[in-house]
C-alpha cells in the first residue's frame, strides 16, 4: 500500500470512530415538548440545568425541574 492510500484509510477510520463518539437524545419536557440534542446532555451540579446543543446548534439550558425522561437515540 501507498502511503497516499494509508493515510486515506486512517482518516476514514478516525471519522467512523469520532462518528461513534457523538450520542445524541431526545429529551421530553413536562409539558410533552420533544427536544433533538446532537450529543449527551451534561448536567451542571451547581446551577442545576441540563445544558445542551440543539440538531440547529443553539445551545440550550434546561432545568432539571422541567424535563421529564432523557433517552439516548
Amino acid at each position: 500500500m501507498s502511503k497516499k492510500h494509508l493515510t486515506a484509510l486512517f482518516a476514514a477510520a478516525a471519522l467512523v470512530a469520532l462518528a461513534g463518539c457523538s450520542s445524541p437524545a431526545v429529551i421530553t419536557l413536562k409539558d410533552g415538548t420533544q427536544l433533538e440534542t446532537t450529543g449527551k446532555p451534561k448536567f451542571d451540579d451547581d446551577s442545576g440545568f441540563y445544558e445542551f446543543e440543539q440538531q440547529d446548534g443553539k445551545p440550550v439550558r434546561i432545568n432539571k425541574d422541567d424535563i421529564h425522561t432523557i433517552k439516548q437515540k
